[in-house]
């Protein structure tokens, strides 16, 4: 078979590359953001994200959130990027890995879609869309399954027991 051209292996990876679930936290301009999603590779090798940049944003970085020398965790730019391996998923949410958008160029309200674009290890890139939306940070160390119905204030005044 013919060798593979780099334009082709730089095709393939992005072809191999999707993003479920995108979102960002809502925030305001100048301000910074997290990014979050699925990234999935359908090859059969590895993908690393090596960078990423938005137009809405002065920089972006790709961050982990790992144990600091007290013990604490703490966000801090991840050593050779994310690698999403073959066949397989790497998942971006609050209290993990992310992707960090610092100095928005504007308000970033819930509702607004945020583009960024993905640099593959092979040099090709992905777009992706993240929708904003309203998080509260105080929950930054718990998954989503986490929330408790309780706390929303709704289902109390629908079950009565009066009939």
């Amino acid at each position: 078979s013919a060798p593979a051209t780099s334009a082709d292996t730089a095709a393939e990876q992005a072809q191999h590359l999707t993003v479920n679930g995108a979102w960002a936290k809502a925030a305001g301009a100048g301000g910074m953001t997290g990014a979050f999603g699925a990234l999935e590779n359908s090859g059969d090798e590895d993908i690393t994200v090596v960078a990423a940049e938005s137009p809405a944003a002065a920089t972006v970085e790709l961050h982990e959130t790992a144990a600091g020398p007290d013990g604490a965790m703490a966000m801090q730019e991840i050593e050779g990027g994310f690698v999403v391996p073959a066949g397989g998923e790497y998942v971006l949410e609050p209290g993990a890995s992310h992707f960090m958008l610092m100095g928005l160029k504007a308000d970033l309200p819930a509702g607004e879609t945020l583009a960024i674009t993905l640099e593959l290890g092979d040099g090709s890139t992905l777009e992706m869309e993240a929708m904003a939306k309203d998080f509260a940070g105080a929950n930054e160390n718990y998954g989503p399954d986490a929330s408790h119905d309780a706390d929303t204030g709704h289902g109390s005044e629908e079950s009565s027991t009066d009939h």
